[in-house]
């Protein structure tokens, strides 16, 4: 009889293997074939046979060492990624035990009592103490999955935990992209800090050059209050700065988890090490790697999944409670000959009316249309995403240069104002206009550097790269 049970089993497990859901078919993706194509991309090239964005490590992607560092403590004391992997923990765990639902729990029970019973209840001639002891075990109330109903709730657990382990995938490409444009906002605002510093003390020795001239006669007090206005400004300039390089530094220490050591703060964005130039090729297809993609198709395959356990909920549940083992009224006699024990109970549950399936069942298709649309927004809100950088790193040289050209022709336009005035050919309201003009093209090609190497960074994230 043994026999006959353990075959049964291993038939159930064996037949139980059937689920319910659709055939997932990965859904076409809403956005274009190619990258666009206008004006703003016409600078653009592809690099032959260069490695994709996501197959570029951080590490081969910026060269800047001091970064390199910085990025590596981030990895190791980020709070915001340690959370990332532990939730990938929850979620694994959480499918060992949605996984464990299509295995039997076998349980050993032992029990033992004595009881005495009244005199009334029982013949004179019989004990009025009585003994049982039992040894078992046993399986209760294990669901056969006929319909793959524990099966389909399995594979959306698995789904879950891919997803999961895709966000932390993309909580790792944020790191890394927010460190490094955190890096390069801070050696902006150090190079900034040092115009402003070395402006001050420029329009300060003009100053006090006016004043003296205004003090023996020889400038007007209108001069000398037109003087004061550059250093007034460079003044509020250099304390703006300082401010916004302490925040820098504030949000660096941040990312990177512990106190980012001094020697491996930046000075200027002159001195920073280029990254690689990376390029988007040619089809948008690129972008299905992406984490959070990859994360939003795995939450639409469990969609799918959820879809087949709420049609399994129409079908019959089949349960099974089976035991062995061995009773005796003597302890010392539970394992003697013809003490043995089995029972082998089958349980079948026909659903007949429960309004509550349908509703489940409306859920489930919902939800799949949801993730769908999730799904696509993702793919497409990626696609901008890479479209808005490239649209950038085709027009960001032309405006570097322009603002170059601007700058040295404010420069001159300085230098020949300041010889005038010296002359008394013009007032100082000329060298006033000038000076202006020239602070403000020295800080606007300083912001286009850093819009250049901080697109380069964000490309890279976009197309998936920082990810290993």
């Amino acid at each position: 009889m043994r026999k006959k049970i353990i075959l049964s089993l291993g038939v159930f497990l064996f037949i139980g293997g059937c689920t319910m859901s659709p055939k997932y078919t990965q859904p076409p993706a809403p956005i274009p074939g190619e990258w666009p194509q206008s004006e703003a991309y016409k600078v653009m090239q592809v690099a032959p046979g260069g490695p994709a964005a996501s197959e570029l490590s951080w590490k081969e992607f910026f060269t800047d060492l001091k970064l390199q560092q910085i990025i590596g403590t981030a990895l190791n004391n980020n709070r915001d990624l340690r959370l990332a992997a532990l939730n990938v923990e929850r979620a694994r765990a959480l499918y060992g035990i949605q996984r464990a639902e299509l295995l039997p729990t076998v349980n050993a029970v032992g029990t033992g009592g004595k009881q005495r019973i009244s005199a009334n209840l029982i013949n004179p001639s019989d004990s009025r103490t009585s003994e049982q002891y039992n040894v078992g075990m046993g399986i209760a109330l294990w669901e056969i999955d006929f319909f793959g109903r524990i099966r389909s709730l399995n594979d959306q657990a698995l789904e879950e935990y891919l997803a999961t382990d895709e966000a932390r995938r993309g909580a790792q490409i944020a790191l890394v992209s927010e460190v490094a444009r955190v890096y390069l906002t801070l050696a902006a605002d150090l190079e900034n800090l040092k115009l402003a510093k070395s402006t001050l003390a420029s329009q300060q020795a003009a100053y006090d050059l006016i004043k003296r001239q205004y003090e023996v006669g020889v400038a007007s007090e209108l001069d000398l209050r037109q003087a004061q206005i550059p250093v007034d400004s460079a003044r509020g300039d250099v304390a703006r700065f300082t401010q916004m390089t302490a925040q820098d530094q504030n949000a660096l220490n941040l990312l990177a988890g512990s106190k980012v050591s001094q020697d491996l703060l930046p000075s200027d964005l002159a001195r920073y090490n280029p990254s690689k130039e990376i390029f988007a090729g040619l089809s948008s297809a690129a972008l299905l790697n992406r984490p959070d993609i990859m994360a939003a198709e795995n939450r639409l395959k469990g969609s799918y999944a959820f879809i087949g356990a709420a049609r399994a909920a129409f079908f019959p549940r089949i349960s099974l409670t089976t035991s062995i083992g061995t009773a005796s009224n003597d302890l010392s006699g539970l394992f003697s000959s013809g003490t043995d024990t089995w029972s082998f109970t089958p349980l079948i549950t026909v659903p007949i009316f429960d309004a509550r399936t349908w509703a489940a069942y409306r859920v489930s298709k919902a939800q799949q249309e949801i993730a769908l649309t999730q799904y696509e927004k993702t793919i497409q809100s990626a696609f901008r995403e890479v479209a808005d950088s490239l649209a950038v790193q085709g027009t960001v040289d032309q405006q570097v240069a322009a603002q170059q050209s601007l700058t040295g022709a404010v420069a001159e336009t300085y230098r020949l104002s300041n010889q005038r005035y010296a002359k008394g050919i013009d007032n100082y309201l000329g060298v006033l206009d000038a000076q202006r003009s020239l602070y403000a093209a020295q800080q606007g090609l300083i912001s286009l550097r850093l819009a250049k190497l901080a697109n380069q960074v964000r490309l890279y994230a976009v197309l998936g790269g920082g990810a290993k």
